[in-house]
């Protein structure tokens, strides 16, 4: 998988005689947040095709996200930071990511503009696959419809998403934010195709952790998280193996938090990580998050969600 940052970046590429988009591609547009078991659909859609004309395949996504940069802070919680997202629709076989910045500048494409100018100058596009309810342009005059009319002028095909249904409601990033809202984690896991989880760098935190004989690794967050609270969950290191613990992700109220963070007390386990990429997995809900008025309060409530979570992992891994 090859990512591609930026339209310069884009056409740059694809210009060039030796460069596999120089034929053009299959692509397909979305957020593709958790990568659930729709998008997983949507990318062999892609790749079908792709195989089937002998082009490669592209996913386009946005950074920001077009719902975080117009609603800012009252945006939808992100289901996995861009990296994460990049690295699962590389496991879906995808050959191309292109990632368009989402600023003022890009905002200002009409329809036809962003047809023209992405579509066709900068991807070469032979078959696009979307949604029939995808909107695009700053006018809002950019649909399924356009695309089809506009394809059957220059010569690329458009063809619609396949529906994935969980009983009788579409797999969707939304239902899965709802699922881990309610911290219904078998629900989302189901909606997802695997256990959620959230991939990230472990930093140096303030060290309370220690103070109140709970050390922790700490991952700083750079997205608000679907779940809030206190979980057991399971960790897999970048060598593979797998350790166990309990885990608190939110603000840390007690102590005046005020940046999402995701801080994991492993059981039995005194190795340092600074700087490794760790994936975390949620297991089982165990309270949510609240303030204690008290660090001795907190620190007795954490020797209670151990306990809890001990015993959680003897009946169940």
């Amino acid at each position: 998988m090859r990512l591609i940052r930026g339209l310069t970046n884009l056409k740059a590429l694809s210009q060039r005689p030796d460069s596999p988009l120089a034929a053009g591609c299959v692509a397909t547009i979305g957020n593709f947040d958790g990568v659930h078991r729709g998008h997983q659909t949507i990318i062999r859609q892609v790749r079908d095709k792709a195989s089937e004309l002998g082009l490669p395949s592209v996913v386009m996504v946005f950074e920001p996200q077009p719902r975080e940069y117009f609603q800012g802070a009252e945006a939808p919680p992100r289901l996995m930071p861009f990296r994460q997202k990049a690295e699962a629709l590389a496991r879906e076989g995808v050959d191309y990511i292109l990632c368009l910045r989402f600023d003022g500048q890009f905002r200002q494409y009409s329809g036809m503009g962003f047809i023209e100018d992405i579509l066709i100058d900068g991807l070469g596009v032979r078959h696009l696959v979307v949604g029939d309810d995808f909107r695009f342009g700053c006018d809002r005059a950019g649909d399924f419809r356009l695309l089809k009319q506009v394809g059957e002028k220059v010569g690329y095909s458009v063809e619609n998403t396949e529906t994935v249904l969980d009983g009788e409601e579409r797999v969707s990033s939304t239902r899965v934010r709802a699922c881990l809202a309610e911290n219904q984690l078998e629900q989302a896991e189901r909606l997802l195709g695997h256990r959620y989880a959230i991939e990230g760098r472990v930093v140096y935190g303030r060290q309370l952790g220690r103070q109140l004989d709970a050390p922790t690794v700490n991952l700083l967050l750079p997205h608000r998280p679907p779940l809030r609270g206190v979980y057991v969950v399971g960790v897999t290191l970048v060598d593979g193996r797998v350790r166990y613990g309990a885990a608190n992700i939110g603000v840390r109220p007690t102590v005046d938090g005020k940046r999402p963070s995701l801080e994991v007390h492993l059981f039995d386990f005194d190795e340092t990580v600074y700087g490794q990429r760790l994936k975390v997995e949620f297991l089982h809900p165990l309270r949510d998050e609240v303030a204690f008025d008290s660090l001795d309060a907190l620190k007795a409530q954490i020797g209670r969600d151990f306990e809890a979570a001990r015993a959680w992992l003897a009946d169940s891994v």
